[in-house]
């Protein structure tokens, strides 16, 4: 039971960054990266809105889930903000003369579904920390 569980909040996650990914490209914005990874962690989304770098990390919830926050947004604490900006460290070492920007800025997605997974809530916070 552990593992249908662990893939379901997979599933669910995956389902969250896609609705994301699409919400942004929507917006006019360019996908950079998905899911990158390195040792330290993950990156869900790294963006670019016109000169300006974006790091995304999507929260996503739904019925059932247990206690937690209000909003899937709010579920990304001030540890979590910490290794988020290694990874965007690491990250932009790791492809330092490829790409120019003027700025970098983090943002948090919550989105929320139904037991059936229809999208109940999708809250995009721009500059959250």
């Amino acid at each position: 039971m552990e593992g249908q569980t662990g893939d379901m909040r997979r599933e669910v996650g995956q389902a969250a960054e896609r609705l994301c990914e699409r919400q942004l490209r929507r917006r006019g914005w360019s996908i950079l990266a998905r899911n990158w990874r390195i040792r330290l962690g993950e990156i869900d989304l790294i963006a670019r809105d016109g000169r300006t770098v974006v790091i995304v990390e999507v929260k996503s919830s739904r019925p059932g889930r247990g206690a937690g926050p209000v909003t899937p947004a709010l579920a990304v604490d001030r540890r979590k903000q910490q290794r988020l900006r290694r990874l965007a460290t690491a990250w932009l070492t790791s492809c330092s003369g490829w790409i120019g920007f003027d700025e970098i800025r983090f943002d948090v997605v919550g989105v929320s579904f139904s037991s059936s997974g229809e999208v109940l809530a999708y809250e995009h916070i721009e500059g959250a920390f």
